[in-house]
C-alpha cells in the first residue's frame, strides 16, 4: 500500500473521468449499506442478494466495482501503450499481492490468534485482487482488438465446464463444478460457509467470468478514453449496455443470472447495466457539467479500495467490543437506531447509514488533504 499526495489536476482529474470516481463511490457506499443493517432480520428486499437464481440491485453491487475497475485500467495502463514490458508485469503483480493481503488482513482481523486452519482464504479483496490481475494481463498480451474474442472464450468457457462438469443440476448450490473445483484446491475448511455447506461465492473457478467482468469495463473505457466528451461516448455505451443486458436475460434462460456462481449471463446482465449508468453520469457530470452533488461521492470513489477495507475493519471492530451481554454494534442499533422508528426495517436502514457516513468522515479527511493511499 502506498500513499500520495496529489498536486493540483495530477491526481487523477485530467487522468481519469470524474464520472467514474463518482460512479465508484456510489458503489462503494451501497457496498456498505447492504453490508451492515442494524438487523439482518429486518432488511428491505432490494438490499438483500437473490437467495440463488436471480438479480436484486444488491447484487449489482460488486459487478459493478469489478466493470468500474476494468474502466479506470484502460486509463491506468494507457501511459504502458497497452504493452506488456517488465514494469508493467511488476506494476501489476504487487497490486495484486497487496489487494490480496488486504483481504487476508480483514478475514483475520481482529483475531489474529486463532485456528488458521479454518481461515476464509477468499473474499472480495481478493477476487479483486485476481479479475483485476487476470483482467491486466490479458489486456497487456492480447491485441485490443481481440479482448471481446477474450472475454467470450472465458465466458463460453466456464459456461462449459459448469454444464458438463457439475452434477445433475449444474448449477444447483451442491453440486456446481466452480465448488468442487474450490474444495479441491482449497480444501473444504478455507470456504465461506454462510449456505450452509463449504461453498465461496468467491472462490478460484468463478473468479475467471469475473475477469471477463473486468474486460468489458476495460472495452469501456476505450469507448469514453477515445470518443471524447461527444454524444457518441453514451451513445455506444447505452447501446452496447442494452445489447449486454439482452443478452443476459436470454443466456439467462439455459445458464441462470446466479451471483454466487458468476454465471456468464450475470456477467452481460450486470455488465450492461454498468454501462448504462456509467452512460448517464457521463452525461450529467463530464458533458453537462453538473457537478455540485458529486463531492460525497467522490470522497469514496477517491480512496475506494481502502474505504471498503477501512468499512470492514470499522464493523469488525464494533462486533468485537463489549458493552454488558451486548455489542457496540448492537449497542448503536437497539439504543439509537430502533427507539426512532416503529418500522425496524427503516432503523435498520438508518444504522446502515450512519455507517456510511462514519466511514465518510474518515475518507473525508484524506480527500480533504488530497492524500490517495494507493493497493
Amino acid at each position: 500500500m502506498a500513499t500520495t499526495k496529489s498536486r493540483g489536476k495530477s491526481a487523477g482529474k485530467s487522468a481519469r473521468l470524474m464520472s467514474l470516481d463518482v460512479f465508484r463511490g456510489m458503489t462503494v457506499a451501497f457496498m456498505i449499506i447492504v453490508n451492515t443493517p442494524g438487523t439482518w432480520s429486518h432488511v428491505y428486499a432490494p438490499l438483500r442478494h437473490a437467495s440463488w437464481h436471480g438479480c436484486t440491485p444488491t447484487d449489482l453491487v460488486f459487478p459493478s466495482f469489478l466493470f468500474i475497475s476494468g474502466v479506470a485500467m484502460f486509463y491506468s495502463l494507457r501511459k504502458y501503450n497497452f504493452a506488456f514490458s517488465g514494469p508493467s508485469f511488476v506494476r501489476i503483480i504487487r497490486r495484486v499481492l497487496l489487494i490480496f493481503a488486504a483481504g487476508l488482513f480483514l478475514n483475520i482481523f481482529p483475531l489474529f490468534a486463532r485456528d488458521y486452519s479454518t481461515l476464509r482464504i477468499m473474499g472480495v479483496l481478493q477476487r479483486i485482487a485476481l479479475a483485476w490481475g487476470l483482467g491486466a494481463m490479458i489486456v497487456l498480451l492480447v491485441r485490443r482488438n481481440y479482448i471481446w474474442i477474450a472475454a467470450s472464450v472465458i465466458l463460453f468457457g466456464y459456461w462449459a465446464l459448469m454444464y458438463f462438469m457439475g452434477g445433475p443440476d449444474p448449477y444447483a448450490l451442491e453440486g456446481n463444478y466452480a465448488r468442487t473445483v474450490d474444495i479441491a484446491l482449497l480444501g473444504e475448511n478455507h470456504l465461506y460457509k454462510g449456505f450452509g455447506v463449504p461453498f465461496d461465492p468467491e472462490g478460484l473457478l468463478s473468479t475467471l467470468p469475473a475477469t471477463a467482468t473486468v474486460l468489458l469495463g476495460f472495452m469501456a473505457g476505450g469507448l469514453t478514453g477515445t470518443s471524447g466528451k461527444t454524444w457518441k461516448t453514451p451513445g455506444w455505451l447505452t447501446f452496447t449496455g442494452i445489447l449486454l443486458i439482452g443478452a443476459g436475460l436470454l443466456w439467462g434462460q439455459y445458464f441462470p443470472i446466479n451471483k454466487p456462481l458468476w454465471t456468464s449471463s450475470y456477467v452481460l446482465y450486470a455488465s450492461g447495466i454498468g454501462m448504462v449508468i456509467l452512460a448517464l453520469l457521463f452525461i450529467v457530470i463530464d458533458m453537462w457539467n453538473l457537478k455540485g452533488w458529486t463531492g460525497f461521492f467522490n470522497t469514496f470513489g477517491t480512496n475506494a479500495l481502502f474505504t471498503y477495507l477501512l468499512a470492514g475493519i470499522w464493523t469488525k471492530t464494533m462486533l468485537n467490543i463489549k458493552i454488558g451481554d451486548s455489542t457496540l454494534y448492537k449497542w448503536i442499533f437497539n439504543n439509537i437506531c430502533s427507539p426512532l422508528f416503529e418500522e425496524q426495517k427503516l432503523a435498520s436502514l438508518l444504522f446502515a447509514i450512519i455507517q456510511v457516513l462514519i466511514v465518510w468522515a474518515f475518507g473525508y479527511i484524506l480527500y480533504r488533504k488530497k492524500i490517495i493511499i494507493k493497493f
